[in-house]
């Protein structure tokens, strides 16, 4: 279980740049639909500091051991792991895509 504290948040450059990319791919079809996504999953990212542990476990992660954790979002799997201090996003990817195990 992972203990309730603030922590502060950090993007993995990959997962930062995967998500302005897909934002940028919702906008040309939607630029409200995109604003949609994007205000939805920096709100689940955002709770994460008040409570790290609200999201299930990361299945795909080889040998788990509770600290990776996921949560989808419009289709958007983001992929994170607490720290005593901190909250590191590591991955967003579509769900569409197949899932990697790492």
């Amino acid at each position: 279980m992972v203990e309730k504290k603030k922590r502060s948040i950090h993007w993995d450059i990959e997962a930062k740049l995967y998500f302005k990319q897909a934002i940028q791919y919702i906008k040309q079809e939607s630029p409200q639909g995109a604003n949609i996504v994007k205000k939805a999953i920096l709100e689940h990212v955002s709770v994460l500091k008040l409570d790290a542990g609200i999201y299930e476990a990361d299945r795909f992660k080889i040998g788990n051991d509770g600290t990776y954790r996921a949560v989808t979002v419009y289709s958007y799997r983001i992929t994170y792991r607490v720290t005593n201090s901190q909250i590191l996003i590591l991955r967003i990817r579509h769900t569409s895509q197949n899932p990697i195990l790492y």
